[in-house]
């Protein structure tokens, strides 16, 4: 997996590449953890991600409730795979989801 970070005006946009499960998800969440305080919104840009495992699941579930305190969490460019994992789990209803 590889995970590119851009921050711009308090917004952090996380692309991330490959697979996250449970070998990378620890990857995904120290990034996350290294840029979401100096972060008002983050995006994770999952355009990239052709499949998500459960422990890729609950990294997206913490940093959607870190984030909901402040601007939220958007997950962009979802592949049919990883958007029908995030139907499948109800998380769409949840979390702002963008084409």
């Amino acid at each position: 997996m590889n995970i590119h970070a851009v921050v711009e005006d308090r917004v952090c946009s996380l692309s991330v590449a490959g697979r996250i499960d449970t070998l990378t998800a620890p990857e995904l969440e120290q990034a996350f953890a290294d840029h979401s305080a100096e972060c008002d919104k983050m995006i994770f840009d999952l355009s990239e991600v052709d499949y998500i495992s459960s422990a890729g699941l609950r990294v997206i579930v913490a940093a959607h409730r870190e984030m909901e305190r402040k601007n939220g969490l958007i997950l962009r460019g979802l592949s049919k795979n990883v958007e029908s994992i995030i139907k499948l789990t109800g998380f769409n209803r949840i979390m702002h989801i963008e084409p």
